[in-house]
């Protein structure tokens, strides 16, 4: 297991004030941060030097976080939380199409956007390998999940529509966001495709515990039973 205080953040932003708020507040958890006033300085920084997280605001001088995150996708994989102080659905939809993990809305939390911090590190660098919900385990490193004990073979799309709703209980999620989320923006079906995944989904965990719910004229919701 890797140990915290190694992990390394590239901080793109604009806002000095903000951005030494976040050094400040991830410096004293251990991390390692360096900051970025603007996408191509990240983008320079980024064919040098290696990171595990990058906060990228989306409205900056010059090119837009879209644009960043766009390039950072052609080399990388590192996990990627975008800082916005617009909430447009349409905005969000558009940065997880093109490979962002996470958003936050300023103003925001610095103890919340640690907490999406850590919960990414978990899934990419075992800082928590295991998801238990119910009688429901996931382990993140091998991809394998149990069901009462017993091995549930998925599909990918499936485990990672159910990865998604085991991180994020109690949240409901759209039909459109979902089709964005794991088919991408230019993904030319339509949303019955998300439908017919959660089915299958859903037979595949049934009774453990945890149930992805329709809720009317919403999208769908993970609830897990206490």
């Amino acid at each position: 297991m890797e140990n915290k205080k190694n992990y390394r953040l590239l901080i793109v932003e604009d806002d000095c004030l903000m951005a030494e708020a976040a050094v400040d507040y991830f410096t004293d958890k251990g991390w390692e941060t360096e900051t970025a006033g603007d996408g191509e300085t990240a983008l320079a920084i980024l064919t040098r030097k290696t990171f595990h997280l990058v906060l990228l605001d989306v409205m900056m001088p010059g090119e837009s976080g879209f644009t960043v995150c766009k390039e950072i996708r052609k080399n990388s994989d590192v996990p990627v939380i975008f800082i916005t102080a617009r909430v447009l659905e349409e905005d969000k939809l558009n940065g997880y199409s093109l490979g962002a993990d996470d958003y936050v809305t300023k103003p925001f939390s610095l103890p919340v956007l640690y907490a999406k911090a850590m919960a990414l590190m978990g899934r990419t660098h075992g800082y928590s390998p295991l998801l238990k919900a119910g009688f429901l385990t996931v382990d993140v490193k091998s991809r394998q999940v149990q069901n009462h004990g017993k091995t549930v073979e998925l599909p990918p799309k499936e485990y990672e529509m159910l990865l998604f709703f085991l991180e994020n209980p109690g949240r409901i999620y759209s039909r459109e966001q979902l089709l964005i989320r794991f088919w991408g923006y230019e993904f030319d079906g339509n949303e019955r495709v998300v439908d017919n995944h959660i089915k299958k989904l859903r037979k595949a965990i049934e009774n453990c515990g945890c149930t992805i719910q329709t809720v009317r004229k919403s999208g769908y919701r993970m609830e897990v039973a206490k």
